[in-house]
């Protein structure tokens, strides 16, 4: 079994001006087991490129903002990419992730460094 250590992005709708909502993406970083690896090509007539999907899932030793925030889990951060977390079970002690295709949505704001 593979060992993840790596970062998940939740949104929380925020007004970020007047009469304007977003997702406010907030990263956090966690440490768990890769329990499934697969990857999967999802080619239809319709497009040039065929989609990839990753039937991957992830049991993270969880924190108690991941507890009372699981619903608002939107990425997952694993092999240098962006996946979306198509579920989130709650496993006490762990959360259990099922992560699908890309993702392209907002992601946290990256720190400037001097």
């Amino acid at each position: 079994m593979a060992k993840f250590y790596g970062v998940i992005g939740y949104g929380q709708n925020q007004e970020t001006a007047p009469g304007v909502w977003q997702d406010v993406i907030i990263e956090r970083k966690y440490y768990g087991d890769v329990l499934r690896n697969t990857k999967q090509h999802q080619g239809s007539g319709d497009s040039v490129n065929a989609d990839i999907s990753a039937n991957l899932s992830i049991s993270v030793m969880a924190d108690p903002y991941a507890y009372e925030h699981f619903f608002n889990i939107r990425y997952c951060i694993w092999a240098g990419a962006y996946w979306v977390v198509t579920s989130a079970d709650v496993e006490r002690p762990r959360l259990l992730l099922r992560i699908g295709g890309i993702y392209n949505g907002p992601k946290a704001p990256v720190a400037d460094t001097p």
